[in-house]
């Protein structure tokens, strides 16, 4: 089984608490794997059409299907057990707190299927439970480098060992600003367009800074220095002022680093002694923002510039 894989005992324990799971039968059946991030209702199978059965997903059982059962007679409603248990289908929930009845619970057994109830109305555990499932699927990676919250600005700091990230960040802080995530940011891609990066739950809210030691910012800073996570809005590489070749002095042409493939924009800030680096980062992340906005100072400069030039040149009368 793939180390990342969304199994039905990873959904309990990351999201048990929050659909108010209670679970029926053995935990040894909780290995089961869950392949598509969504939630379906069975009673079309319990009825006997088994055609496009969604069996790769969680499936819930609310008053409709829980009353039709009811209906049938007793050996009906055990053949129906058997053909829905017939497919490896994760694990079942029953919602509105409705308990299944003991020759269901005997068919979960036998084909080893987890079985969940909870309290929450059918339609509210399918939202909260899709949601749940979306983010556990989603696609993950790491970025080396630290990730600083400025004024909205999701920032992700890069750069070679001893190079003054964590200077920089410090100061950052000392600023008004958040810290995400120290070294390492984790990073998520949210519905195909939004990365977010986060921390190690070990790690969050410290920082390492050399001659120092470990710091715990929201001790030391209050909580308002800290944040659980944030949308990457850019990416920031810090270099030192020899490795850059090519300083660009106007800022006309944007870069794009990508993550999760997502097109991210890119600044590369050159470092020599003497720099204001967490105050150039802080300008940076404005300009991003302002950038956002629609409004490109460079661009509107080289237009004016450009006019002005046309104005010169142009024959008096």
């Amino acid at each position: 089984m793939p180390r990342d894989s969304v199994t039905v005992e990873r959904l309990y324990a990351e999201s048990g608490a929050r659909l108010q799971l209670k679970l029926l039968s053995d935990e040894k059946t909780l290995k089961r794997v869950i392949r598509e991030p969504t939630v379906n209702r069975p009673g079309l199978v319990l009825s006997g059409f088994t055609r496009y059965f969604a069996l790769r997903r969680v499936q819930v059982i609310g008053n409709a299907e829980a009353f039709f059962l009811k209906s049938l007679p007793e050996e009906e409603r055990a053949r129906r057990y058997e053909l829905l248990f017939s497919f490896k289908i994760p694990c079942v929930v029953f919602s509105r707190s409705l308990y299944p009845d003991k020759a269901f619970l005997r068919a979960a057994e036998q084909a080893r299927v987890p079985i969940f109830r909870c309290p929450l109305v059918t339609m509210k555990f399918i939202n909260l439970a899709t949601l749940a499932l979306e983010l556990m699927f989603a696609p993950r990676g790491i970025e080396m480098g630290s990730m600083v919250d400025i004024l909205g600005v999701g920032v992700i700091l890069r750069g070679e060992s001893g190079i003054g990230k964590s200077e920089s960040v410090l100061a950052l802080i000392e600023r008004g600003y958040s810290l995400v995530s120290d070294d390492i940011t984790r990073v998520t891609l949210i519905d195909g367009r939004e990365v977010i990066g986060t921390s190690a739950e070990v790690t969050r809210n410290h920082m390492e800074v050399r001659g120092i030691g470990i710091v715990d910012v929201a001790a030391m800073f209050g909580v308002r220095s800290i944040r659980k996570d944030k949308r990457v809005d850019l990416v920031i590489t810090l270099k030192s002022w020899n490795e850059v070749e090519d300083v660009d002095r106007l800022g006309l042409e944007q870069q794009y680093v990508k993550i999760l493939g997502i097109d991210i924009p890119h600044i590369i800030i050159p470092v020599r002694p003497g720099r204001d680096l967490a105050r150039l980062i802080e300008v940076a992340a404005f300009q991003a923002k302002l950038k956002s906005t629609g409004y490109n100072p460079a661009k509107e400069f080289n237009d004016r510039l450009i006019e002005r030039m046309k104005v010169a040149s142009a024959p008096s009368k």
